[in-house]
């Protein structure tokens, strides 16, 4: 099974949908066209970013085969494949036609809770059944469990098709417990975009972003210029967008960006219940900010 790299900026695409509430494909073959465009390096279809839970299996199944063909290869795409029912993962594993998909990304079990021992039994049978690479996805604000490092490494050592980790458990001492003792070639990937600069400071790996949807060449530009090194001009990216990470996330994600890609004209404002649209507190300080950074609205 071949290697993929995942170090970088991959986006977590969202799902444009029109205003009556149908998934708008038009706009999402011309946002993949924009990513292959901004030197985006790879990208992640059907996540949380995708409203993915309010998906049907046929929207999925389209969306998948529309971002592979206009992807055509020229970089990755990771495919978001999760739940918190391991013998039905396994059967979708077993059944999906994956042409066009270079990994997968798994978030850990939701509801359910099981302990580290129960995570580690639910990958290793992922792994054992997945014709793709895996992705471990630790995101305990949303699932209501956290993958503990200790347990990540087990699977990364364990695992051999486990190739990487997507951490937004927001705790950075258990980041870099992963980063030291990591085995080669694992990589770990920021979930979280506000704490992508200050992970990557001590060898995370890149980011699986957010805010790439709406400036995949700017932030993009942020994690190269901290994978060469040089931390001065990636800080003033970082600093440049600190406000932005919290308007993201204060109506919920992707409330937020939706709402920012509406305010650039890459999107309709609209997604599906039980989400709804961010405030309008959150629209006019969205607007203040990219007044602030000289963009035309």
């Amino acid at each position: 099974m071949e290697r993929i790299d995942l170090s970088g900026m991959g986006v977590a695409l969202i799902t444009p949908f029109k205003s009556n509430g149908d998934v708008d494909f038009d706009t999402l073959l011309k946002l993949v066209s924009m990513h292959l465009s901004a030197g985006t390096d790879y990208l992640v279809a059907l996540g949380t970013t995708a409203e993915m839970p309010t998906l049907s299996v046929e929207e999925r199944r389209e969306i998948t085969r529309l971002v592979t063909a206009q992807v055509n290869g020229k970089i990755p795409v990771v495919l978001g494949l999760g739940g918190n029912n391991t013998r039905e993962i396994i059967g979708r594993l077993e059944a999906e036609d994956f042409t066009g998909v270079d990994a997968l990304l798994s978030a850990t079990p939701y509801y359910n809770k099981p302990s580290q021992e129960g995570l580690f039994r639910h990958y290793r049978a992922l792994s054992e059944a997945s014709p793709l690479p895996i992705v471990l996805y630790n995101v305990p604000s949303r699932t209501g469990v956290n993958l503990c490092a200790g347990t990540t490494l087990r699977i990364a050592n364990e695992c051999e098709n486990v190739i990487a980790i997507k951490e937004a458990s927001g705790n950075v001492s258990q980041t870099g417990e992963i980063v030291r003792s990591r085995p080669a070639g694992f990589r770990v990937i920021s979930g979280d975009d506000g704490m992508t600069l200050p992970l990557m400071s001590f060898g995370v790996d890149g980011v699986i972003s957010v805010l790439g949807n709406a400036f995949p060449k700017e932030f993009g530009r942020m994690v190269h210029f901290a994978l060469s090194g040089d931390f001065r001009s990636a800080q003033a990216i970082h600093l440049r967008f600190c406000e932005l990470f919290g308007l993201l996330s204060v109506d919920g994600n992707p409330a937020g960006i939706k709402c920012l890609m509406s305010l650039r004209g890459l999107c309709e404002n609209v997604l599906r219940l039980p989400l709804v649209p961010a405030t309008s507190t959150t629209v006019d300080r969205m607007t203040a900010f990219l007044a602030e950074l000289g963009i035309d609205l």
